[in-house]
């Protein structure tokens, strides 16, 4: 995820970072501009239409289906920010019950009892972990810390990481409750925390595995594809040649638009405005190292 100042806003109009939409969309800008000026030079050197009102009626045919196009936009643009806005939420989740679940277990465990506040020291953030690499569908044994004798390569990475983590960390606390180490009590206090592991994974699967359906997707696509195709022909008799920095600059507006919510609606991946999910893991680590 991008770091930025976001009052800092005028030094943004110079800046082209990687995420910038101008530079993925420059070949087809170029091609457009192109497109632009031959469809200028031919009604006004070649096929010389007359310049009467039925002709520019084209252009009223644009401005009503540019309202039509930014109404679709918006809603895209709005569906990919709430798939966005949703995972953070779930992150953020998964931040303050991992806290809880350490809180509770300092509170609960012994001080000298080192194994077992070892288990919860690595074993809390190494689901973090765990999560983040699994919404990525990857496996890092290398950002796993081995606590209580579990290590990664106890792990099956060709199963579902999370839920194994998920199942150590129920198995080790249904133990201790065994042991006499906690109460009854104790152990349905903790249930929802251990619980919340398993519901912030399957909203951020779910967020994952269910993009914005495809027709939809597609019809939007052809929408502007057509849209721009046909816009030269309505506005070159009012501005000739300047047709081509017209239709240039609303191409630019309408892709980037629905490249920017092609790129958030997937929050949990490695692109510059996905979540900082390898910062929110380490600081789980961070602050679970310190209550622990």
């Amino acid at each position: 995820m991008i770091d930025y100042n976001p009052k800092d806003w005028f030094t943004f109009i110079f800046r082209i970072h990687q995420a910038d939409t101008f530079r993925k969309l420059l070949p087809m800008i170029v091609a457009i501009c192109l497109y632009s000026a031959l469809v200028a030079w031919l009604e006004s050197a070649v096929w010389k239409l007359p310049d009467d009102s039925r002709v520019k009626n084209i252009s009223l045919l644009h401005s009503l289906l540019g309202f039509v196009i930014s109404l679709l936009l918006a809603f895209r643009s709005n569906s990919a920010y709430d798939r966005w806005w949703e995972g953070r939420k779930q992150w953020g989740a998964l931040v303050n019950n991992s806290r809880n679940l350490a809180l509770r277990m300092n509170a609960l465990l012994p001080e000298e009892d080192r194994d077992n506040r070892e288990f919860f020291r690595a074993m809390i953030p190494n689901y973090a972990f765990a999560l983040k690499n699994h919404l990525r569908d990857q496996f890092n044994p290398e950002e796993f810390v081995a606590g209580g004798g579990v290590e990664a390569r106890h792990l099956d990475p060709s199963r579902h990481v999370p839920n194994q983590l998920a199942s150590l960390l129920m198995r080790k606390v249904y133990a201790l409750q065994k042991q006499g180490v906690l109460t009854g009590e104790q152990l349905l206090s903790m249930n929802a925390e251990l619980q919340s592991f398993t519901d912030i994974c399957g909203a951020c699967e779910r967020i994952r595995n269910t993009p914005i359906p495809f027709s939809y997707s597609v019809f939007l696509k052809k929408f502007i594809f057509f849209y721009v195709m046909t816009l030269p022909f309505g506005l070159a008799f009012s501005l000739g040649y300047y047709v081509i920095l017209a239709v240039a600059f609303v191409f630019y507006v309408l892709a980037s638009m629905e490249l920017i919510a092609e790129e958030i609606e997937n929050p949990f991946g490695t692109d510059a405005n996905d979540l900082p999910t390898d910062g929110i893991s380490g600081k789980i680590r961070r602050h679970v190292g310190e209550i622990l």
